[in-house]
Parts: structure tokens; sequence; C-alpha cells
């Protein structure tokens, strides 16, 4: 059945629900060509204003899937499991975890992408290390996955092509922000992914998308809903995001934290939230057997780390990038780190180098900043706070006018920062 663009946008206008039969062919016709941009980003703005009930965002995000290929594991031996995080600054769990869960029995086929702004990407991340590569077909992906029993790499032009195309559409008319629109686009490209369960980590905080949790509480909700109605077992974990995650921000820097990890090292927080999405991973999968803290100290994640790098390509022994120039910013006074906002950090990483401002631009493997001190910390004055990393001294400049109200040192005080843990969402 054919309708007409308008009718379906003015029905949205009114505050009307969209039927089944008109979102399946709003969807179509726009992957097709047959509904121009202007009438698709007119729906989006309606939809952004006036919203979606559960049906109709499932029926979205159905419609989505459509539109393209959807992948199917149902071959392998074991159970899969994924997970995604809607970013941040220092957010480099996807590295340590996805190996961890593979080595406690869970196939993990984890589809990522590029960052953009000031939230890294975990295949810039990953493309730091010497050899390794983000693009691999279906069947390279079966490989690596019965190799290694984890890949990471990027999503094929065949999955969700509606999204890809309505993304770049609400980048432009100011619609990224509707949280109906949001659900649909992560959630039709991984149930399309094809795992049979999904641990969501929707951060909180100045540096996420998200900036409080109410609004953070909704969105996770709609995507649990969305992946328990297509039949994928879903939880959600609301994750602090009011300071950056771990102390090194940056595309090398956050692999070798990674590395320190899977070593039986590295921060606290990556260690905490790496070891409770992997329980959950694990739940959700349905694998009992050993235990995320076991098997980092066993080394058997670090194992699997070496597989899956070495199965896409990668040299785990390699060198990392490095930058070429460092400059050390230093406490003013004694007293408390009371405030380091991961919206900051994250924007002094990007004008370093560590990030883009388009999809097309090009990255600086080894830019971005080191944290010496964290929140709620004692420090004195003279002490190294943060350290920055570029190849380009003139970055220097802005990156430090992104920082200049970004921290504070305080004579004493509580942080009040959000528990790393904030909430944990299930159907």
């Amino acid at each position: 059945m054919g309708f007409d663009a308008v009718d379906v946008i003015c029905r949205k206008r009114d505050r009307g629900e969209l039927s089944t039969a008109q979102i399946d062919w709003v969807i179509d016709a726009y992957t097709r060509g047959d509904v121009a941009d202007e009438q698709m980003s007119a729906l989006a703005m309606a939809i952004l204003l006036n919203g979606m009930d559960r049906r109709e965002i499932a029926d979205w995000t159905q419609a989505m899937i459509r539109t393209g290929e959807r992948m199917d594991w149902s071959g392998l031996d074991r159970p899969t499991a994924d997970k995604h995080s809607t970013g941040g600054v220092g957010d480099k769990i996807t590295l340590p975890l996805a190996p961890l869960v593979a080595a406690c029995g869970a196939y993990v086929p984890q589809l990522s992408g590029r960052g953009l702004g000031h939230t890294g990407g975990t295949l810039d991340k990953l493309e730091s290390i010497p050899g390794w590569r983000a693009s691999l077909s279906n069947e390279e992906m079966l490989g690596v996955l019965r190799a290694a029993g984890a890949v990471v790499c990027a999503a094929g032009a065949g999955l969700a092509p509606a999204d890809k195309k309505l993304y770049a559409l609400r980048d432009v008319t100011g619609t990224v922000e509707s949280i109906p629109l949001i659900a649909s686009s992560i959630m039709s490209k991984k149930i399309a992914e094809g795992t049979g369960s999904l641990v969501l980590d929707v951060k909180v905080g100045s540096g996420a998308f998200m900036k409080n949790v109410a609004d953070a509480r909704e969105l996770a909700r709609t995507m649990v809903a969305l992946g328990t109605d297509a039949g994928v077992r879903t939880v959600a974990l609301l994750t602090a995001m009011d300071r950056p995650l771990g102390r090194k921000i940056g595309n090398a820097l956050e692999v070798e934290e990674s590395v320190e990890v899977l070593a039986g090292g590295g921060p606290s927080d990556v260690v905490e939230l790496t070891v409770r999405l992997a329980r959950e991973m694990l739940a959700a999968a349905g694998v009992s057997g050993k235990d995320p803290e076991e098997a980092l100290k066993d080394g058997s994640a670090m194992d699997a780390w070496r597989r899956m790098i070495t199965a896409q390509g990668g040299d785990p022994d390699a060198l990392l990038p490095r930058a070429a120039e460092s400059m050390t910013l230093t406490a003013p006074a004694s007293g408390v780190l009371s405030r380091l906002d991961a919206y900051a950090v994250g924007v002094a990483a990007w004008r370093l180098g560590a990030g883009r401002a388009r999809k097309e631009d090009p990255v600086s493997f080894g830019a971005g900043v080191t944290l010496h001190a964290k929140p709620g910390d004692l420090i004195r004055e003279g002490q190294a706070l943060l350290t920055l990393h570029t190849d380009e001294t003139a970055r220097f400049t802005r990156a430090l006018e992104a920082l200049e109200n970004g921290y504070a040192v305080t004579p004493a005080g509580d942080p009040n920062l959000l528990p790393l843990v904030i909430d944990r969402i299930e159907a």
C-alpha cells in the first residue's frame, strides 16, 4: 500500500500515532529515495516534538532493520553476547571487555564505530595498533570469532542502511536529541547484528550525550523494551560520565590502558566497570563458568586479546604511536581535586588531534590527555595534574582554552560525583 508523505508528516505533527503500515512505507520509501530529505526532516522534527509510543518505536526499528541484511550466528556452538555504549570520554571498555567475555565462555561479535567530536571511537583506538583491520567481511568475522572468541569491527554498508541515511539527516536538522530516534538508531543496528543478548552502557553526565539521569533512564528503558520486543535478552546499566573514565584519553593511550587492565592492573574505575559489564553479558547469555575477575588474574583474558588482535591483522607486541610533543599542567594550589569535567577533557583531547570534527577527518593516534589525579584526590601545589599530548604544538592553545574552567582545586570538600554504576534496567 502506498501513502502520501505529507499525510504521514501531518499525522505526527498533529500528535497522532503512525500505523505500522505507514511506518513501513515511509522508511522503505525514504531509503529508496521516493520520500525526499526535506520531507523526512519534517517528520523527524515532528517525532522530536511529539514523541512515539512503544509500538511505534518498535515498528520504526523493525522497518529500518528490514532495509538491510540481518546477521545470523546460530551456527556457533556457544551463545553470543554484545555490549553497546552511548559514548563518553576515556570510555575504552570495549577493548578489554570483548576478550574478557570471550575468555569466560561467550562469543562476542561487536560492531563498533568511529569517534566524532569529544567522544572517542572504538575503531580509531584499535586502528592505532599496527596492522589491525576494522573492515571485515561476514566470513572473516566468523573466522575471527571462531579463532579468538571475540571480534570488534566496522558495520558493513548492508546493515540497516536506512539508519545511516536518517542519522546523517538528523545531524544537520537539529533532531539528534529525539529519544525514539536515538533508541531506534542504536537498536536497529544491534538487533540486525544478530546477537542473542545485549548489555547497554548508557552514560550520564557532562561528557555523555545524556546529561541527566532522568533522560538517560528514559533512553535505557526505551532501548531495553526494543531489544526485548525483538527477542534479544537486553539489560542496561546507567553509568557515570561526569568525569573521565580511567586515566588515559586518546586512541593509543586508551589501548595502553586497556592492556594494563587485561594484565591484571589498570585504574580501579575501568576495572570495576569492565568486570560488572562482563558479568552482565555472561548472565544475559546464560553462560556460567569462569568469573571475569579470575580471567583477568590468570591471563586467559589477555590470551583472548592477543588472539583477537592477531586474527584481525594486528601485532599485539608492536610499539604504539606516541605524540611528538607534550605539556604538563600542574596544581595551582594544595588541596582536593574537587572537579575534573569530562566534557572539558574530551574537548581538549579532540583539539589535540585525538578526535575529528567531520567523519572524513583523520585522527592522530598518539594525541590525547593523561590524568595524574582524579576527583577526590589530595594534591600538592605544583604536582602534575594533566599531561597533554599532540603532534602539533599549535594545538596546545585551543586545548588549554577547553580546560580553562574544566577542573578545580579546593581546600577541602566532597567532589559530589555520580556513583560509577547509577542504575540497572531490565524488562
